[in-house]
């Protein structure tokens, strides 16, 4: 292994890493994030209207999301990753610009497009360049510093924004945030991209170690599916090579659909990132709920983030998790949130700040074997599959919540959502005692 290991360009590696830890700190450092909802209500704005700006939001990302996965294919991905900055830039300057609902959904729209070009373009284009390099077991852990170098970004915005705020108004924020965008743009083009030539497979063996042994779809053992090595009938048209948008678009559907262990990997990729991804946008209620004054709710919320942060440093390690393993970890998530909501003071954020960085540990290893699984040139379609999957399930549970929490209060309503890990938990072991160990 080490002498196979020797063999990666290291330099290519790293420079692909850096790149990608570069453009994930740039896109979160955006100025408006913890504001602009603020910004919203001193426009004038109702609780309604505002809510009605997220169902745009939402809707947005799952309009998108399909569409430019399989222009992520059929074009170049890194065109996409330079794009999406510029896409979502222009929707913050007309929201600091012209301060108004219309405004505001425009942006909304905006902003969604260039998450959606985003996603699937940019885990597709790092899980090809590291596969080309003899690296692709290296993903779990580039991606989960990746998350992290976001998360940081995000922490540096809550710093910067309040005084950026106090000196410059929402111009300055506003300017801020554009400008990070524009740099994230700039970083972009660095990132390497070599598309396999028309007929040619993008795949090949795999000289790191192997992925997480947790696949809840035994029909493949994981060494085999990371390798390539899937049995004759799970071919997808999408190994044809020079393939038009629509080609792209119809062979990520065609592989998803035929394909159970990429359905099963796609659904937990879903589940797994649409629960707490959801929840987080309702963390400064709950911290209100624990009877801190308003100046300690961003207190509690960088543990939180704390928390993430450690998660996706956590992913080296979590490569090493097996299947029953985790299972474990998926319920830890489920005790944790309920037990940290349900306590309802503020000690229960340290519970909330384990279940949050043990999610995004789940997620970064669920990406890491849906990105396995997949064959072919229709690897971004695919993962957006699994984005507008999340997009959907996260609206389900924006509704979800909504209901219990106006029946019995927001530490409920996490508590109740937290028992989708636990029934996912449950599922995946029962599966695993059903099918009997993996050959």
């Amino acid at each position: 292994m080490t002498h196979l290991a020797s063999r990666v360009p290291d330099p290519a590696v790293r420079r692909l890493s850096v790149t990608l830890y570069g453009y994930a700190f740039l896109s979160d450092l955006v100025l408006l994030y913890p504001l602009y909802v603020v910004l919203f209500a001193d426009t004038g704005l109702s609780v309604g209207q505002i809510s009605s700006l997220f169902v745009i939001w939402s809707a947005a990302g799952i309009l998108f999301e399909v569409p430019s996965g399989a222009w992520a294919d059929a074009v170049s991905r890194r065109l996409l990753l330079r794009l999406a900055p510029l896409v979502t830039a222009a929707g913050y300057a007309l929201w600091v610009l012209i301060p108004s609902y219309p405004a505001f959904a425009v942006g909304f729209l905006l902003w969604g497009a260039g998450g959606a070009l985003v996603s699937g373009a940019l885990e597709a284009l790092v899980w090809t360049e590291l596969d080309r390099l003899g690296a692709a077991g290296r993903y779990a852990r580039v991606l989960g510093r990746a998350r992290t170098a976001g998360v940081l970004g995000v922490v540096v915005t809550g710093v910067l924004a309040g005084p950026v705020l106090a000196i410059g108004g929402y111009p300055a924020v506003g300017a801020a945030s554009v400008l990070a965008c524009l740099l994230a743009a700039a970083v972009a083009a660095r990132f390497p991209e070599h598309r396999p030539p028309p007929g040619a497979s993008p795949s090949r063996p795999v000289h790191d170690p192997p992925p997480p042994a947790y696949d809840p779809a035994v029909a493949v053992p994981p060494v085999a599916a990371l390798r390539g090595d899937h049995p004759p009938e799970s071919a997808t048209p999408d190994d044809d090579g020079d393939l038009t948008w629509w080609d792209t678009l119809r062979a990520g559907v065609t592989q998803v659909r035929s394909r159970p262990p990429v359905r099963a990997a796609v659904l937990l990729v879903a589940v797994v990132a649409a629960d707490w991804g959801a929840l987080d946008e309702y963390t400064p209620l709950l911290a209100v709920d624990t009877g801190v004054g308003a100046q300690a709710v961003p207190l509690l919320l960088l543990l939180l983030w704390a928390g993430v942060t450690v998660g996706g440093l956590l992913a080296p390690a979590g490569e090493r998790l097996g299947h029953r393993g985790y299972a474990v970890l998926l319920g830890l998530v489920a005790v944790a949130l309920a037990g940290g909501a349900l306590v309802r003071h503020p000690a229960g954020f340290v519970l909330l700040a384990v279940a949050f960085g043990a999610a995004q540990l789940a997620t970064v290893l669920a990406d890491a074997r849906l990105q396995a699984r997949i064959t072919g040139t229709s690897r971004a379609t695919v993962t957006s599959l699994a984005g507008m999957a999340t997009d959907l399930l996260i609206i389900g549970t924006y509704a979800g919540y909504g209901l219990v929490a106006t029946a019995a209060g927001n530490a409920v309503a996490f508590a109740a959502a937290a028992g989708a890990y636990l029934v996912v938990a449950l599922a995946l072991l029962a599966r695993r005692r059903h099918s009997g160990p993996t050959p």
